[in-house]
């Protein structure tokens, strides 16, 4: 599907990013995996990507899985769309992942690492499975990517 065929791609709005646990250490926590960006980086770069058109970013982080869940729940029938890393969570949460399926909006699940590179542990997704789509492996560029489309810039 393109983006430009999801309600609500072209309007305004907000675009809400959320980042799992250990992602507030981003920048020093293993920088050969994940890079030097922290991320206060990336979300610079979000609101960057949303701006020209029209889109603000509410960007959120959270070591806990029930917060990350109320968050969902907020935001759930008023964003314009949901970028989210799970973090570790990904491979764990069915929890997160049933909190993801009430969003009316698009949900666009980004890692910074390709998972699928990584242990097999890390290959198993709950939330992919009820993702608009899915980014990993292009650094914190994957947020870009994801922003573009929900935004219908990419």
């Amino acid at each position: 599907m393109k983006s430009s065929e999801i309600d609500g791609a072209g309007s305004s709005g907000t675009i809400v990013v959320l980042n799992g646990p250990n992602l507030n250490l981003l920048g020093q926590r293993q920088p050969d995996i994940y890079g030097s960006d922290s991320l206060a980086d990336v979300e610079r770069l979000c609101q960057e990507a949303a701006g020209p058109c029209g889109f603000t970013i509410d960007a959120r982080q959270s070591n806990h899985e029930g917060v990350l869940i109320d968050w969902i729940h907020e935001v759930r029938q008023t964003c314009a769309g949901l970028v989210i890393n799970p973090g570790g969570l990904t491979h764990t949460s069915v929890a997160l992942r049933d909190a993801l399926v009430t969003v009316e909006a698009p949900v666009v699940e980004v890692h910074i690492s390709n998972i699928h590179k990584r242990e097999e542990f890390r290959h198993r997704s709950y939330v992919s499975g009820i993702s608009e789509g899915v980014i990993c492996g292009l650094g914190v560029y994957g947020y870009v990517a994801a922003v573009g489309f929900l935004t219908g810039r990419s």
